[in-house]
């Protein structure tokens, strides 16, 4: 399982909020320092989300995405606003590894599929989730600000055939908590779609790594080949020091 460490951007500072809610917002200083300190520290991806254009749709801090991507040495997954097909490209042009589509794959799925066929596993789909009172999960746009009206299920299962390179999954409710990881939730997209899935929200230690890497679920029918995480996104306890970056690394690759 990959450890993606996540740099958030909000009027081109880095930062972390709680559940998305911009009220609640802890700032990290310079992205471009922060990005180099995570790789020094020993992370192999990078995860960077521009919080701004997520809501708007405006890339107010496309140029810092695109400075990390020119300065980091080892790949990076980029989201937020990439609403075009214009953006997919500039963004993969400029040397960002894989884009996440979350507003505009909810929005029109057939775009996000074609996007995928484009680039193959360059294009990630990112799925960002509330759960209903049915225990459905619904997919949240425009920078979690709305539902989209449409499942977590349903769109997986648009987009089976796509070439897509990974579903970012983030439990919105457990995003930027330290409380832990939404295994239920995780374990339920594993059982829909063979597609690679990275989870996202809620680590908050070591122990939380382990528990995402030991993550197993057999594929329909039952007796069906096992899925495992293909990686998580971390962010708080990676920039508050609850857990060193080759710490997460081991944890990540602790057998299951």
């Amino acid at each position: 399982m990959d450890l993606l460490a996540a740099i958030d951007l909000r009027g081109g500072a880095a930062v972390r909020l709680v559940q998305g809610d911009f009220g609640r917002e802890q700032g990290y200083g310079d992205p471009v320092a922060l990005a180099s300190r995570l790789v020094d520290a020993g992370a192999r991806w990078l995860h960077v989300v521009d919080l701004d254009a997520a809501r708007t749709g405006e890339p107010v801090n496309r140029a810092v995405v695109l400075d990390i991507a020119a300065r980091a040495t080892v790949p990076v997954q980029s989201g937020g606003g990439v609403r075009s097909a214009a953006d997919v490209d500039e963004l993969l042009g400029a040397g960002v590894a894989r884009v996440v589509l979350g507003t505009a794959a909810l929005e029109d799925p057939d775009l996000a599929g074609e996007l995928a066929t484009g680039h193959p596993d360059r294009v990630a789909l990112g799925l960002d989730y509330r759960r209903r009172d049915d225990g459905s999960l619904e997919a949240a746009a425009r920078g979690w600000t709305t539902g989209s009206g449409r499942t977590v299920a349903e769109l997986l299962d648009h987009l089976a055939g796509a070439p897509l390179g990974a579903v970012v999954v983030t439990a919105i409710e457990r995003d930027g908590t330290l409380a832990g990881p939404d295994l239920d939730g995780l374990a339920g997209v594993l059982g829909l779609t063979a597609l690679p899935v990275v989870a996202s929200g809620g680590v908050g230690s070591a122990d939380d790594l382990r528990a995402l890497a030991g993550l197993r679920v057999a594929a329909p029918p039952a007796g069906g080949p096992v899925r495992r995480l293909a990686g998580v996104v971390v962010g708080k306890a990676l920039v508050d020091g609850r857990v060193g970056v080759e710490e997460a690394i081991a944890a990540c690759a602790t057998p299951g």
